[in-house]
């Protein structure tokens, strides 16, 4: 066989085996950010007070969701469709944990995100932090939050990050969700993670 028609066939057989490749891959509906060095290991606390780590979720597929509990649209938005998204999937949704961490520890206390996020599903959980821990997990997920005070009012508000990130059973975040994702999408891409 002349060494042009070789070559051929080779470039031939590299484009197949990519495409196929190309093909075994989730076909999400939200980003991948899998090629991303965001996410690891954190140390915030429960509504119990007690630590949890990203090694408490191995064998779950993970929901992260950053904000708190004064908010008047995000946060009641997203978790209210997470809790729809709860519905639709039924039993499976067992193998998915939601949670909360809030933007706001200064006004949030355990008490009341353990309320809270009740009010929404009651496998979901509510995670608060400060210090150090705290800054690092907000770092390593990328989420910020700022206070913004009311003039002449005790009242404030925090801007925070809008969206979820989607960690897979072994705690590698794989998605990013954004606000008014939608609950098929939700369904669709979280039983593809759950299938892995």
């Amino acid at each position: 066989m002349p060494i042009f028609s070789l070559a051929r066939l080779l470039l031939a057989s590299f484009a197949l085996l990519l495409l196929s490749a190309c093909s075994n891959a989730p076909d999400f509906k939200a980003t991948d950010v899998s090629s991303t060095s965001m996410g690891g290991d954190f140390r915030l606390s429960d509504t119990n007070g007690q630590i949890k780590q990203l090694k408490d979720f191995n064998g779950k597929v993970t929901v992260i969701f950053f904000g708190y509990t004064h908010c008047p649209d995000v946060c009641p938005t997203t978790l209210g469709e997470l809790s729809l998204v709860a519905k639709k999937m039924g039993a499976s949704f067992s193998g998915v944990q939601v949670l909360f961490v809030t933007a706001d520890p200064e006004r949030d206390s355990a008490s009341i995100l353990k309320d809270y996020v009740r009010l929404f599903n009651p496998s979901f959980m509510a995670l608060r932090g400060q210090g150090a821990d705290y800054e690092a997990f907000k770092s390593a997920y990328k989420f910020i939050a700022s206070k913004h005070q009311e003039p002449g009012s005790s009242y404030y508000s925090v801007d925070h990050s809008a969206g979820c990130y989607v960690l897979d059973k072994s705690g590698k975040v794989r998605l990013y969700v954004p606000l008014g994702f939608g609950v098929d999408n939700w369904v669709h891409d979280l039983n593809l993670l759950l299938q892995e």
